[in-house]
């Protein structure tokens, strides 16, 4: 058996390629903000490891300055899940994964991280997925996913 054989091990393969993103992040994050930002950027993602994951190169361009970040997905054939490292170009280094599969068209992830010194619970949703478009959007909870506030989205648009 090989790892594209597996169920769910291609779910990422509608990413790789050339995108331009538009981004919304809230202007202050767990503070009860309704204040979005909005700025662009871009992306390029391709297949790595024979197709058991993925990584992705990011210009971000804040109003504050544009910076980079990358992400890389792995597939655990094993467990028939992912796991997704952010690494951010202003402070190096791979951030704690969050893990979690696609159903219906919808891939859902969760991990466990701090923000401001708080324990928060991160929720990524990977969901509007076309062959030239896609939708991304993170939430933070601070009550063990009781309650969640979307803080970023991204809308992908294939180059």
């Amino acid at each position: 058996m090989t790892t594209a054989s597996v169920s769910g091990a291609a779910d990422f393969d509608f990413l790789h390629g050339s995108w331009r993103v538009s981004h919304q992040r809230l202007a202050a994050r767990l503070k009860g903000s309704t204040d979005w930002v909005r700025f662009g950027g871009t992306m390029t993602a391709k297949p790595i490891l024979g197709g058991c994951g993925n990584f992705d190169e990011n210009v971000i361009e804040l109003p504050q300055g544009t910076y980079q970040a990358c992400t890389v997905r792995l597939f655990n054939p094993e467990q028939g899940r992912w796991s997704i490292y952010w690494i951010d170009g202003r402070d190096p280094k791979l951030d704690q994964p969050v893990h979690g599969t696609f159903s219906d068209g919808v891939g859902t992830f969760f991990g466990e991280d701090t923000f401001e010194g708080r324990p928060i619970r991160i929720r990524f949703l990977w969901s509007q997925i076309k062959a030239n478009s896609a939708r991304w959007e993170q939430a933070f909870s601070v009550d063990s996913g009781a309650t969640w506030e979307a803080n970023w989205i991204m809308e992908f648009t294939r180059v």
